[in-house]
Order: C-alpha cells, then sequence, then structure tokens
C-alpha cells in the first residue's frame, strides 16, 4: 500500500483458531485458558505498591546507561546467581524487546541478518523486521530435548550474519544452554566475527539442579561479544513496570566500544521512569519470594499432567527443565490445528506447535502459570479429547 513501509505489512489474517475463541469469548463461554501466560492474572505474589511512591520519584535525572543505584540493584542480583558483573556494562531499557531493537541498531546494518532458534516464541521475526533486519533460523533438533548443535547454527549463517541469538532456557522448550555447546558456540562466533545475543528472561526458573548448565553468560570470559537480557517482566513478575537489561561482555575492546554506542542509542530514548529505577532494590528483594511461588505451581501443574497422562496414551509430555511451558507431543491424525478446535469445543485452550515453528511431528504448547484448581479442571477434557487422536 502506498504511503507505508513494508517492514510493517504483517498479515493480520486470523487463522481458524483465533477465530473460534474468538466466538467462544464473544458468546461468554466458559474457558479454561492453558495459555495464560500473564504473572499479575494467576494470584502469585506481588509487591507492595508503595515502593513506587519513594521520594524524588517524581524528579528527572537522565542517564544513558539507567539510574546507578538501580544498576548497582541488578548486579547485586546476578551477584546472587553466581554471577558477579559490574554496573558500568549494564545498560537498563523499558523492555527486553527494546533492547533487541537497540543490539539490532548497534550491529546490524539493513539487510544483515540474525541467526535466532526454532522452535520460539514468535517474537523475533517481528523485532528484526521492523529494524530492517532478517532472521535467519536454526533448527533446535528434538534429540536431545532441543538442544543446541552448533552444525546447525554454522550451516544457518552466511555473509551477512552479524549475531547468533539463543533463547536460555528455550521458550517454550525449558532446554537450558550447556557448558559444551556454550564452548561450541564461543569458538564459532569468534571465527565468524559473530556476537551472541542470550535471552535469560526465564533463566531463574529451573526445575532442578543440574550439573553443566548455564544460567547466564555474564560474567563469563568469552571470546565473543556478548549481550546477556533479563527483565523485571519475568525475573520479578511485573511486566506492567517496563523495566529490562542488558549486560555487555566479552573482549575488553569490543564491550568497551559495545557500550561508548548503546550509551548513544539509550541516550537517544532514555525510555525507563524514575519511579521504577527508584523501586528496583525492593523489587529485586521482592523476587524470590514471587520466584519460590512461581516454580512451586509450575511443578505442581506438571506433576497433575504426567498424573493425569494414562499409560497407554498416544502422547507424550517432553522433557523439560525449566521454564513457564509444558510441551506434549501428539498424534500426527488429526493434527495440531485440528486438537486444538476440539479442546477449544471442550472448553479448553491450548496452543498448537506451528506456533512456535516446531517441524517434524505434531506438538501442543501448555502454559504451567494457571491456578492449580483452573489447570486440574482442564485435565479431564485434555485427556479425553487427545484419547481420540492418532
Amino acid at each position: 500500500m502506498s504511503g507505508f513501509s513494508a517492514r510493517t505489512g504483517f498479515p493480520r489474517t486470523w487463522n481458524p483458531l483465533a477465530r473460534a475463541l474468538d466466538e467462544r469469548r464473544r458468546r461468554g463461554l466458559p474457558l479454561l485458558d492453558l495459555t495464560e501466560t500473564n504473572p499479575t492474572r494467576v494470584g502469585l505474589p506481588a509487591p507492595e505498591p508503595a515502593l513506587l511512591a519513594s521520594p524524588g520519584a517524581l524528579g528527572y535525572a537522565p542517564e544513558p546507561q539507567g539510574l546507578l543505584p538501580a544498576r548497582e540493584a541488578v548486579a547485586a542480583h546476578l551477584a546472587s546467581r553466581g554471577a558477579p558483573v559490574s554496573p558500568g556494562h549494564l545498560v537498563l531499557s523499558a523492555s527486553t524487546s527494546e533492547s533487541y531493537g537497540w543490539l539490532f541498531k548497534l550491529l546490524c546494518e539493513p539487510g544483515d541478518n540474525v541467526l535466532v532458534p526454532a522452535p520460539s516464541y514468535p517474537l523475533f521475526e517481528y523485532l528484526t523486521r521492523l529494524e530492517g533486519v532478517e532472521a535467519r533460523t536454526y533448527r533446535l533438533p528434538r534429540a536431545p530435548g532441543f538442544g543446541l548443535d552448533v552444525e546447525e547454527v554454522a550451516a544457518a549463517r552466511d555473509a551477512r550474519t552479524r549475531a547468533v541469538l539463543v533463547v536460555n532456557p528455550g521458550n517454550p522448550t525449558g532446554h537450558y544452554l550447556h557448558e559444551g555447546e556454550l564452548e561450541a558456540l564461543g569458538r564459532l562466533c569468534a571465527e565468524a566475527g559473530l556476537a551472541l545475543l542470550s535471552d535469560e528472561v526465564f533463566s531463574d526458573f529451573a526445575w532442578d539442579e543440574a550439573p553443566g548448565r548455564v544460567p547466564t553468560v555474564a560474567g563469563r570470559e568469552l571470546p565473543m561479544l556478548t549481550f546477556s537480557l533479563s527483565g523485571l517482566s519475568k525475573v520479578a513478575g511485573l511486566p506492567g513496570l517496563k523495566l529490562g537489561w542488558t549486560h555487555v561482555g566479552g573482549p575488553a575492546a569490543l564491550r568497551e566500544e559495545a557500550l561508548a554506542r548503546l550509551e548513544l542509542v539509550a541516550d537517544t530514548y532514555l525510555p525507563v521512569n524514575t519511579p521504577v529505577q527508584l523501586a528496583l532494590p525492593g523489587l529485586l528483594a521482592h523476587a524470590p519470594r514471587f520466584q519460590q511461588a512461581l516454580l512451586a505451581r509450575v511443578k505442581e501443574n506438571r506433576r497433575r499432567l504426567l498424573q493425569a497422562r494414562p499409560a497407554e496414551a498416544r502422547w507424550d509430555v517432553l522433557p523439560a527443565q525449566g521454564g513457564w511451558s509444558t510441551v506434549l507431543r501428539i498424534p500426527l491424525e488429526p493434527g495440531e490445528e485440528a486438537t486444538c478446535l476440539a479442546l477449544l469445543d471442550e472448553g479448553v485452550c491450548v496452543q498448537p506447535g506451528y506456533f512456535y515453528d516446531f517441524t517434524g511431528g505434531a506438538f501442543l504448547v501448555l502454559s504451567l502459570l494457571p491456578a492449580p484448581e483452573h489447570f486440574s479442571a482442564a485435565m479431564e477434557p485434555l485427556v479425553r479429547v487427545l484419547a481420540t487422536s492418532g
């Protein structure tokens, strides 16, 4: 259409599942929503709102990288997770999505590309395209457990590749990056001159302990420029407060040049509001309470799902190590969309695997965040509908 840029011309046609869900909601029919991922709507602990009314909340002291006390609070949070970092190597933003936009500006010319994992959350195609950058996918092999295969990464790159993006742990696959994977990826990035972008918003939510996992690349001595992204949205369950952070690491000369350039980019936007920056120490102090409650919820709902699965079922709950979601492998017939529509007829909403670019089978994605009573109520119709598949 004349007058508009091609990069905002995303398809807006609703698929049959979206239309059916809208119709059910318009008719006011009951719905057990197993796609709910908003932590503020599922009865989890929240901090005191008074934290946002601190003295100086209405003041303005523009600091491109973010107010120093706020960056010190993030540094303390990372140190508590075994990642000692300098506050001077942190840059605050309004969200990880905004951080991605800044990093694509920093690393890429229009027409360059970054490598993104598949399956994964369907966000990166939008974020890259809005910056005039191409997202090229590398596959995460199903065996073992959608972990990273550096040969897949190497095969996906070309002369215009500028960075590799990893999601740690994967969303929704729940697989953490492991030391051997990071070591191999580091060699590839260093040899090819690629930066590493590590999305770690779910990294605090491991379901158990295991040796060899990489909880964060922040604070690591790595041979390539690295960016570790997270924020309040997941760490403290506060997506509405709009604060994310990026840790910049890697060889000193590259790191300092990246920080200098990011400072100019951040100074152009100055997006993070003063009240949330001043409240950040208290908000991060609340995070362990929120995380403990969320992990208990997630693990209990996953236990109920495993318990509900009949021994002879033709569907499986795929292994995972953390995060807020779970993935089911289901029979190829009648397929993902037909199964989702059948479940919706029974009042249960789940997501098809193709939303996340799963291939090589049929999959469903369920959130483990809903209140236990709602999750449990969905098990009977879920098992009944899946029993008719195949």
